[in-house]
């Protein structure tokens, strides 16, 4: 597209317009992370570029930007450089967003070839968190004693026995749980009309057997300690609190809080007092190097399975997740792990 033909628009602007035609056909966790990496980029329009209309951003201003974003801009408030990974995921956001700016005459069609984009391995396209399988038995033996049927402890033992991902979790409804039949279950649907999808649509909609042991602690939160509230969909969710249904942010801080060993019961790991020790404090406990993320328990799920010789297609079909995608992203055995595996299936 010529210069000429572009209309002015500011950065900040053309975010808005970029986000607004996302609502059309994208998950609402993908505009929230194009939201996260492009208020980064307006940051650097701003203070850093001197870039006020998208018009004049060009391939050298690209190179700038990322420049910037691996060192560290915006990475609250630190210099320190952002892993790979995520500086790969911010610069593929905005060669999204450059492509639906050219959509409105805001930059030239093909601009968004410009940006820089890594050439990650293998190593770095996978996240090196992980949690060891051996780690969840003795959390859900505390919650069980101390917490029993508690949220916290129904949301620990569903997310272990489903292997389900927090967007899951999160949307189930009182109608999804089957506790009282002779085969208990869970029910994954997809209801992104009222802010509950599922990652792969319609594809991810399953049913998920459960133990009769884990239907009853279900099923004691639901007639104890759950909040019988409706959410602003009128919808009657499973994990509750006094306003509805249970955020995203406060799912994760749970398994933030409880993944630490010292609120279970163990000793620290990291040679910190937990009289005062700040990751003590509940809006602090992402920072403690032991917290766990509830993905972090998924990959860890995963692990058991393989490790208990659960076929890798069922494991597929009832986490809702491709072969390719449980072996890179999800399975976090060690070389001596998936060996054992393999020798115990030639010894059959």
């Amino acid at each position: 597209m010529p210069t000429d033909d572009l209309r002015p628009i500011s950065p900040s602007e053309a975010v808005e317009l970029h986000l607004e035609a996302m609502k059309d056909d994208s998950a609402k966790w993908t505009r929230r992370s194009h939201q996260s990496h492009l208020r980064a980029f307006v940051e650097w329009c701003r203070e850093d570029g001197g870039v006020d209309d998208m018009t004049e951003l060009g391939g050298r201003d690209l190179f700038r930007f990322r420049v910037w974003r691996r060192e560290g801009g915006y990475s609250k408030g630190q210099n320190d450089e952002i892993a790979p990974k995520t500086l790969d995921s911010a610069l593929s956001v905005i060669r999204s967003f450059l492509r639906s700016c050219a959509t409105f005459d805001a930059v030239p069609e093909d601009l968004y070839l410009k940006v820089p984009l890594l050439d990650l391995s293998e190593g770095e396209r996978v996240s090196d968190t992980t949690m060891v399988p051996e780690r969840v038995p003795p959390i859900l033996e505390y919650l069980e004693r101390y917490k029993y049927a508690s949220r916290v402890h129904v949301l620990y033992l569903l997310m272990w026995h489903t292997g389900a991902r927090l967007s899951g979790m999160r949307g189930l409804d009182l109608e999804d749980v089957e506790l009282e039949k002779a085969d208990p279950s869970i029910r994954f649907r997809h209801r992104p009309e009222t802010d509950t999808p599922l990652k792969n649509d319609e594809k991810s909609e399953r049913v998920n057997r459960i133990s009769d042991r884990v239907a009853q602690t279900v099923l004691d939160y639901i007639e104890g300690p759950r909040v019988d509230q409706l959410d602003e969909n009128q919808r009657a969710p499973l994990f509750t609190t006094q306003h509805g249904r249970i955020s995203r942010g406060a799912v994760r801080n749970a398994f933030y809080a409880w993944t630490r060993p010292c609120e279970v019961g163990e000793g620290c790991p990291h040679d910190k007092d937990p009289e005062t020790c700040e990751w003590t404090y509940y809006e602090k406990a992402s920072k403690c190097p032991s917290s766990r993320s509830p993905h972090n328990m998924r990959k860890a799920r995963v692990t058991k399975y393989r490790n208990d010789g659960v076929q890798r297609g069922v494991v597929s079909d009832r986490l809702d997740a491709s072969a390719n995608v449980l072996d890179e992203h999800y399975d976090r055995a060690s070389e001596r792990e998936k060996a054992a595996r393999r020798w115990r299936q030639i010894q059959r």
